[in-house]
């Protein structure tokens, strides 16, 4: 193997989305120098770039509004959001996005007002790869982050990876790093989410990172079956049918996609999307142009035509866990390692219930503005300490605890992907299947912890299935310690919210997982 690529930044951000733009961009603009690693090619990469991505949009004037808006989304969170925190991502979200105009060509409305809530998704992320390389940021394309890099204190110095095309290592040492590497979709096929496997979360876990919210990793989103389509906004005009063509009581809000999942484990289920209004329609080859290209292929008019859906499920994507931030500068409890973006938890501004599109979208830009630049800051502060000796990090994967030996990395990943994505073990949960599931789980990665290995780029679909491995053990044993029933988190055996458990829940570990709640004693913190 050649000589790995080395490099020196005082920040280094680990994934090239809308997080990782906004937050390497932020640190730029601080006086940092920067290296974003991004696994697939930056630009293109992730769930933004195949949407039409629209943004929580409030004005500052009337004040009123914004209350109103905060004192909305608070009552939907179950207790678990923070106004503090929704306040400040509305207002660097208005303050920030209109920045992007010189890179970014804004719609217009009839009157002449410039539109900067919604966006075309595709445009959006070239013109965020125009943006950072315009700040001198250096993109490392195809080059997947493998593990973190730590000092003798435990702080964070910096990542380790794999460059794909050019089949050669990278270790890059930094003042800060920031995980920005967007949710893990557990491989549900979930319309751009290829690259979000996890491997994040279990980086940053290894280094003495830990969780919060991951029981919230059950949001499905309708597609036409057989596709990947997961646009969903038209839907909720939908009409539901099943096979014998009778109308199904499914109707827009909170319980949808309960309903619709009830019906699935029936029997197929077909929509007709006959309720859009005709504005809609019409800017729906704008706004979401790999919709209708969908249904265009396959010959139907979803306006008239029925055609058969499911759902699909998107993990952390639209779920709410992710690293726990521990302050205000989202911070994890590792010194020197931040989080933004789906990477994080979101709870702080979406609750117990998902932040949808426009609500993740704001989290993603501010989140990584408030990162990037705390980053900055500690690495300009402090130095990169390049000469300290640094440690690597990683171990599933990388390092197996015994010997090595085969390890059959489809069938992890497809463990994961059911154990996840079917309806009957995720949707709808019972102590019972949540503790067989978390078994099932906990078996897999102690397999692939104790005889997993590779060489070369191989290294990167260990790590995959570890990460995709470990989140879903942390999703099911938060699962299962919530004893209730919170906003998308919906247990069968429990369908009441209880006092007891009105908190936000950590978790973490890896050879055994830990979970606890925030109010409970310091003390049971393993």
């Amino acid at each position: 193997m050649n000589d790995p690529l080395r490099l020196e930044a005082d920040v280094l951000v680990i994934g090239g989305g809308l997080a990782g733009c906004w937050t390497a961009a932020a640190a730029a603009q601080a006086g940092a120098s920067v290296i974003l690693a991004e696994k697939g090619y930056c630009g293109t990469s992730g769930v933004t770039a195949t949407a039409g991505p629209s943004h929580w949009w409030v004005p500052p004037e009337p004040p009123a509004a914004r209350e109103q808006a905060i004192a909305e989304r608070h009552a939907r969170g179950f207790g678990l959001s923070d106004p503090a925190w929704m306040a400040r991502i509305l207002d660097i979200t208005w303050r920030t996005l209109p920045t992007l105009a010189p890179f970014y060509r804004f719609s217009v409305d009839d009157q002449g007002q410039v539109q900067h809530r919604g966006l075309r998704g595709p445009e959006y992320m070239r013109a965020m790869r125009a943006l950072v390389e315009h700040l001198g940021v250096t993109i490392l394309d195809q080059s997947p982050a493998l593990e973190l890099l730590t000092r003798h204190d435990g702080t964070v110095a910096g990542a380790a990876g794999h460059r794909r095309q050019e089949g050669r290592d990278w270790i890059v040492r930094a003042g800060a790093v920031v995980i920005a590497t967007g949710g893990c979709a557990f491989a549900s096929h979930l319309l751009g989410a290829g690259n979000n496997t996890g491997e994040g979360l279990l980086m940053a876990v290894e280094a003495g990172a830990d969780l919060s919210g991951m029981e919230f990793t059950n949001y499905y989103t309708v597609a036409p079956a057989g596709t990947t389509m997961t646009r969903s906004m038209a839907y909720t005009f939908g009409r539901y049918f099943d096979a014998d063509d009778r109308e199904l009581g499914i109707h827009p809000g909170p319980d949808m996609n309960r309903a619709l999942g009830e019906a699935l484990l029936k029997g197929p289920v077909f929509c007709r999307l006959d309720r859009v209004p005709q504005d809609i329609r019409e800017r729906m080859p704008q706004v979401q142009p790999n919709f209708v290209l969908t249904f265009a292929r396959q010959g139907i008019d979803p306006y008239r035509d029925r055609f058969a859906v499911t759902l699909r499920a998107e993990g952390t994507v639209r779920g709410i866990g992710g690293l726990r931030l521990q302050d205000q500068d989202c911070r994890t409890r590792v010194r020197g390692l931040y989080a933004a973006g789906d990477a994080a938890t979101r709870e702080l501004v979406a609750g117990a219930t998902s932040g949808g599109g426009n609500q993740n979208s704001a989290w993603a830009l501010s989140s990584g503005q408030i990162a990037g630049a705390a980053a900055a800051g500690l690495a300009l502060r402090e130095g990169r300490g390049v000469q300290r000796i640094a440690y690597v990090a990683g171990r599933a994967g990388l390092r197996p605890s015994a010997g090595a030996r085969s390890f059959d990395v489809g069938a992890a990943v497809e463990l994961a992907r059911r154990e996840m994505g079917d309806l009957d073990k995720n949707m709808f949960r019972r102590g019972e299947d949540l503790a067989a599931s978390l078994d099932r789980l906990s078996s897999a990665f102690a397999e692939l912890a104790t005889h997993g290995s590779a060489l070369g780029g191989e290294r990167q679909r260990l790590r995959e299935a570890a990460g995709m491995l470990a989140a879903a053990r942390w999703s099911k044993a938060s699962a299962l310690a919530r004893a209730e029933s919170r906003g998308m988190h919906h247990r069968s055996d429990a369908p009441a919210s209880r006092a007891q458990f009105a908190s936000r829940q950590r978790s973490g570990g890896l050879e055994s997982v830990w979970t606890r709640f925030e109010r409970q004693p310091a003390e049971a913190v393993p």
